[in-house]
């Protein structure tokens, strides 16, 4: 079978003021920390550390920070959602996010003053489910617009948390404005969506922050394993909201020595890298129906908060087929004898199979070289889902079903 090849692009592109770098600084991540905690069942994710792994790839050390365990969620979304709901519930009661833990936003008196809201969103599924989810335990409404190609799995699970949902015929980008309209037409109607366009900037911007919990997390974890800064950070996008705010986070943390950053995009939904690939530092859309299993990443219009940080900071953009996210999702289930095992759903091993690609395969050396992996390379990847949708992830996993989901 013909197997198509990644594509990558080293960033050339020019710098901007790089004005968007300030939105995660280390004190706006802190304060979504903080409210983070504040939530009940909140405990930091795994970080798993893969010496066996990293032995074998010939690299120092490989970290995997492991979603799967995020507020019985499986993935990562929930950060985002919920902290961007807080910011906007205390922005419109004068208040500050600081004096709105869990407790006293969820509390009948809140409630009453602030009154009934109805949070619209497009998501593949993770998302929706992270704001049904939030909406369902604020006592607010929330309205879920799904892609086509979406599972019934997943409209299941946000369906679930008392949201409306459907699946529409178009796909995400479509979707983000249906919600967007469908929110003007309601009193106290909301869009909470993970992506930024000119004069839809505030939420994105405290949706990115809620994500540097992760990143935080992750940060702390690798010091107390004994490592100070990893040298590469590998990062999935879609609209690059979670690649922006890891990227923003390492930056902010590290500015005389950051790391090398490297962003996977599905390769069908890959707008980042078209961007890079041009080459001028203006956005560039993708369109049509995306068909990929990183349902996750199929997101065709770049967020321009992210945008405006990654141009500046990112060393690598990768254009990844499905194949990459297949492998990644093998080798994290099957670890080598000693390491723990990471359930990654399809967005979540993009990163880590593109890693082991550009190392086992001889045609991904140039690759491998442009970032600098050798063996005093420490990797942080981050594994965003675990088994969102259990049947898929066994077709992939265990029965070897690959590339034909959409034939």
């Amino acid at each position: 079978m013909h197997q198509e090849k990644i594509q990558w692009a080293v960033n050339h592109m020019p710098h901007s003021e790089d004005k968007q770098l300030s939105v995660m600084s280390m004190e706006e991540v802190q304060k979504a920390r903080d409210f983070h905690q504040t939530i009940p069942g909140y405990d930091p994710t795994p970080l798993a550390k893969l010496d066996a792994m990293a032995s074998y790839l010939g690299l120092k050390e490989v970290y995997v920070k492991d979603e799967s365990y995020r507020f019985g969620l499986n993935a990562f979304k929930v950060l985002g959602g919920s902290f961007s709901m807080a910011r906007y519930i205390a922005k419109q009661t004068g208040r500050d996010v600081a004096d709105l833990p869990y407790n006293v936003l969820t509390s009948d008196a809140l409630r009453k003053e602030f009154g009934q809201a109805t949070f619209f969103t497009a998501t593949d599924g993770n998302h929706g489910r992270g704001v049904a989810w939030a909406a369902n335990r604020l006592g607010q409404k929330s309205v879920v617009f799904m892609p086509k190609g979406s599972t019934q799995t997943r409209l299941q699970h946000i369906l679930n948390e008392g949201a409306t949902a459907t699946i529409e015929e178009c796909n995400y980008d479509e979707c983000v404005r249906m919600a967007a309209a469908a929110a003007a037409k309601v009193d106290n109607g909301v869009v909470v969506q993970d992506t930024a366009w000119d004069g839809y900037e505030e939420i994105p911007a405290w949706i990115m922050q809620g994500y540097g919990t992760m990143a935080m997390e992750a940060d702390e974890q690798l010091k107390a394993y004994g490592c100070e800064r990893p040298t590469h950070v590998f990062v999935q996008a879609g609209v690059g909201s979670l690649a922006g705010a890891v990227q923003g986070y390492f930056a902010n943390r590290f500015p005389e020595n950051p790391p090398i950053v490297v962003v996977v995009e599905a390769a069908p939904a890959a707008c980042l890298y078209e961007g890079a690939a041009a080459g001028d530092g203006e956005l560039r859309k993708v369109g049509g129906d995306m068909l990929t299993i990183m349902a996750g990443l199929a997101c065709g219009e770049p967020n321009t908060i992210s945008w405006d940080i990654l141009r500046n900071h990112v060393r690598v953009f990768i254009s990844a087929p499905d194949w990459v996210a297949e492998k990644g999702m093998r080798m994290l289930s099957a670890p080598i004898k000693g390491d723990p095992q990471v359930v990654s759903g399809e967005s979540g091993a993009a990163p880590f199979g593109a890693l082991a690609a550009m190392i086992t395969m001889d045609e991904y050396k140039d690759l491998k070289d442009a970032i600098g992996l050798d063996e005093n390379s420490k990797v942080l990847l981050f594994s965003t889902e675990g088994d969102t949708d259990p049947d898929r992830y066994k077709e992939i996993v265990w029965d070897g079903k690959n590339d034909n989901f959409f034939d």
